[in-house]
């Protein structure tokens, strides 16, 4: 996206050395970035940090929601407290800005939101009840999202990414990561900047 132009606000939770870092590498490539912490399943914080990127910046036009986070277990052994964590953190941190950009894009009436949801809420996944409720629920939410945003010109989208070579699939097992590789015909895992690449044009 700084490619393209756009200034980047990098969100992080707890990682700043890494929102650092890649805001110092967008700038060494000649784009403009801002950091800012916040947790996106805090509604008060989230809120405050979209009016922080307005005052900085006299508005919002793109938002990409793509915090995710796991706590596999099999359903019969997960609480409803593993439950809630899950969904709070996929879903309803994507609710928040999803309703806090649609509020704040309709003034110019343009802006575009893409939220970032996960194949497996279109096939399930054992041990991922929590996750596969959250991703799902980002999938529906966001159609109604779009026939709400339509009127003001505003579109959102979802993209539902296979295994990615991230932090969080680094940490699945190598059974499980072999029998998720059976099932891609190209017998590899999607790189971060292939999904990246289609977040952009959704966007654009």
């Amino acid at each position: 996206l700084a490619g393209y132009g756009v200034k980047v606000w990098i969100n992080y939770k707890s990682s700043a050395e890494l929102a650092d870092k890649l805001k110092e590498e967008i700038e060494n490539n000649g784009g403009e970035a801002a950091v800012i912490g916040f947790d996106v399943a805090d509604e008060n914080a989230f809120v405050e940090a979209i009016k922080t990127i307005i005052d900085s910046d006299g508005g919002l036009s793109y938002l990409v929601n793509n915090a995710g986070i796991t706590n596999d277990k099999l359903a019969m052994r997960m609480s409803v407290e593993d439950f809630r964590k899950v969904i709070d953190a996929n879903l309803t941190s994507t609710f928040i800005g999803c309703r806090e950009a649609l509020e704040v894009m309709s003034k110019k009436r343009f802006g575009s939101v893409v939220n970032v949801a996960s194949v497996v809420a279109e096939m399930g996944n054992m041990g991922q009840a929590n996750y596969v409720a959250s991703k799902g629920g980002v999938i529906s939410m966001t159609k109604t999202f779009a026939l709400e945003g339509s009127a003001r010109g505003i579109r959102f989208n979802s993209v539902t990414p296979g295994f990615i070579e991230t932090d969080m699939t680094a940490n699945l097992n190598e059974k499980v990561k072999s029998a998720m590789l059976d099932r891609i015909p190209l017998k590899r895992f999607a790189s971060p900047k292939e999904v990246a690449s289609v977040v952009a044009f959704l966007l654009s």
